[in-house]
Parts: structure tokens; sequence; C-alpha cells
């Protein structure tokens, strides 16, 4: 009976190491979300932002529902667009997905007549 008491945890520095051993793999995990996940989306959202405050007036741009359009006034919270000749829509600044040039939209077309 000796023998199986020798071998047995004491009581303070077992519970102190496994609650230390138990947490290690959860804050491992947050490290690997927070680099491979949040960091990224954070400098996206960004960039994005950055984007919207530097719209001009004449800039061309691509909404994220596929609309080319040139700005044609600026507000506080949304923007006119002009997407054809006496063609104008009002839409959120949120919506901007990307400023683009002429030249963009004419590479990408030519590349598919290839």
């Amino acid at each position: 009976m000796s023998v199986a008491y020798a071998m047995g945890q004491t009581g303070g520095q077992a519970g102190q190491a496994g609650g230390l051993a138990g947490f290690l793999p959860i804050i491992i995990l947050f490290a690997i979300f927070y680099f491979l996940l949040i960091r990224p989306q954070q400098k996206k959202a960004k960039e994005h932002r950055e984007m919207i405050a530097n719209l001009q007036k004449g800039a061309r741009i691509l909404t994220s529902g596929g609309i080319y359009g040139t700005i044609q006034s600026l507000d506080e919270t949304s923007i006119g667009l002009e997407i054809a000749e006496k063609v104008k829509i009002k839409i959120s600044r949120a919506s901007v997905a990307a400023v683009v040039s002429e030249n963009d939209t004419i590479q990408k077309d030519d590349k598919k007549k290839k």
C-alpha cells in the first residue's frame, strides 16, 4: 500500500501544469487563426476604407454588383455614377469594389478575343 501511495500525484503541482498544458492548444489555434485569417482580413478592410476615402470625380470604378461607371458627384455616404451616356445612378460608397482605368477593361477584353 505504501508503494501505490508513493506513485500518486501531489495535488498542487500536477493541477497547475495540467491547466497550462490544457490551454496551450487553444492559444496555438488562436495564434494560427489570427495570422492566417483575422490579420489579412483587417488589412484588406483598411485598404478598402482608404480607397473609398480617396475617390475623386471623374474616376472610373467597378461596383460590387459588377457595374462600371464614372463618378459624377460625391457625397458623404453616396456616389453619383454615370454608367452610360445620360444614364446616372446613385450608389453607396461601400459598394465600390475597385477603381479601374479604361485600359484595364480593354486588356481583359483583348485577352478573351485571343
